[in-house]
């Protein structure tokens, strides 16, 4: 009975374009929506992206300054007098 109500709906040209259209309707808001996810996870990647370079900056920083440091103490005392610490 219900099959032969939706058939009989179905088979006049008015509901079949408001079906059509619906389906564009719905097509197209799942399309904008898609959309706006993958913007928002791109937007995280680039986030995580700027944080792990200043992260590797500020490891690259303390590792050139642990370079530089005096070796034992008679390079400190060597520098101290030399005026270069």
């Amino acid at each position: 009975m219900i099959a032969s109500l939706l058939g009989g709906i179905v088979a006049t040209p008015w509901a079949r374009a408001a079906l059509r259209y619906g389906a564009i309707a719905v097509a197209v808001a799942l399309f904008l929506l898609s959309a706006r996810r993958t913007g928002e996870r791109a937007g995280r990647i680039a986030e995580r992206l700027e944080v792990t370079e200043k992260t590797n900056e500020t490891q690259r920083r303390m590792l050139e300054a642990a370079a530089r440091r005096p070796r034992d103490c008679n390079e400190l005392v060597d520098r101290l007098r030399d005026g270069e610490f």
